[in-house]
């Protein structure tokens, strides 16, 4: 079982306040990559006393601290996502939003062997495909 986003902060000395920890609840539970609306509207449902300005913060001070990582998908928002030691894509549908997280072998390595005939070693990556679903 992976580690929450608490216990994450935990570990790393980060202080959380009560609303600290209601924000990184809802982020390790969520499925999708919200953004910094989405997570005060999900959060002021548990605790009305939230403020917007509470959310920006703490998301600001998970993403110093190596907990999240921001997105910035094109034409939309910053969203965010625990950071996890699995390395994964996105493939982002333009109209409705809606974030896939996948794996592919070969596209992984596709991207070393374009990386070796270039003379380099692959260090790192981050691969986001955007498109519109087709119903076959």
């Amino acid at each position: 079982m992976s580690e929450t986003i608490e216990q994450k902060c935990l570990a790393k000395g980060v202080k959380l306040t009560e609303q600290r920890k209601i924000i990184a609840k809802i982020m390790s539970d969520s499925q999708d990559h919200p953004d910094v609306d989405e997570l005060y509207k999900r959060a002021s449902k548990i605790d009305a006393k939230i403020s917007i300005a509470t959310v920006y913060r703490t998301v600001k001070l998970f993403e110093e601290s190596g907990i999240v990582t921001k997105h910035d998908f094109k034409g939309g928002k910053a969203r965010y996502e625990e950071l996890n030691e699995g390395h994964h894509d996105h493939l982002i549908d333009i109209k409705t939003g809606e974030i896939i997280e996948f794996v592919d072998d070969e596209i992984e390595k596709l991207q070393k062997k374009v990386a070796d005939k270039y003379g380099y070693k692959l260090v790192d990556h981050k691969l986001e495909l955007y498109g519109i679903k087709i119903n076959k």
